[in-house]
């Protein structure tokens, strides 16, 4: 791989895809609560961390440097291309965006986007109306917006791996786990039975194929 023109120290560019993402983000998911805005913070630093290596300082590039040079020693580290490591660890010649890896990153980051934006209308429409969501993503999983945050890292992930990325990721799906446990035992004690109820018939994180859905479905964040 060769690399004509720079790939690296493009801090305009990590300033702008930062904020589109974040900003993108910020309109899907309206944080209200404190714990939103952590759930949100988190994301942002990931999203940050991200696109400094993807186009500021290559620092996972610049760590593995002596292992990659000597297991792939006709390899441009400081190409673009050679940034999406699965890609130069998988060996695979081409264009990188356009491999099915890309694509699939695509749809995760796409449809974690698209949950995030949907389950917020339904819970905000709740709130203002002062009762349980029932309908859409939350009559298919509890937890539809922390769904979407990790499908969205996880998209990033098989797109431009980096070490801080890769480190960051379990981390925050622990902290978004544990703002659900949290959640459910405020819904818990505000709703009661009810929440049980529907606690019992809609998993938490992975939606049931084939899994019936009812019109009284309670919701937490």
């Amino acid at each position: 791989m060769t690399h004509d023109a720079p790939a690296y120290g493009l801090w305009t560019l990590v300033v702008l895809n930062s904020l589109v993402f974040i900003v993108f983000a910020l309109s899907f998911g309206k944080p209200r609560t404190p714990r939103d805005w952590r759930c949100f913070g988190a994301f942002s630093g990931f999203i940050v961390a991200l696109f400094a290596e993807m186009y500021g300082f290559p620092l996972t590039i610049y760590l593995l440097s002596g292992w990659l040079q000597a297991r792939y020693p006709g390899v441009d580290l400081l190409s673009h291309d050679a940034g999406h490591l699965w890609w130069t660890l998988f060996g695979v010649k081409g264009d990188p965006h356009s491999s099915p890896l890309h694509t699939l990153s695509y749809t995760f980051i796409g449809g974690g986007f698209l949950l995030l934006s949907s389950a917020w209308n339904v819970l905000y429409q709740a709130q203002r109306e002062h009762r349980l969501a029932t309908s859409g993503t939350y009559a298919h999983v509890r937890h539809p917006q922390y769904v979407a945050f990790i499908a969205v890292m996880f998209g990033f992930l098989l797109q431009w791996p980096t070490l801080l990325t890769l480190t960051m990721f379990p981390v925050l799906v622990g902290m978004y786990v544990h703002l659900a446990h949290a959640e459910e035992r405020e819904t818990r004690r505000e709703f009661g039975a009810e929440y049980d109820r529907y606690a019992a018939r809609v998993p938490a994180w992975f939606p049931r194929l084939g899994s019936p859905t009812g019109a009284d479905r309670p919701t937490s964040g």
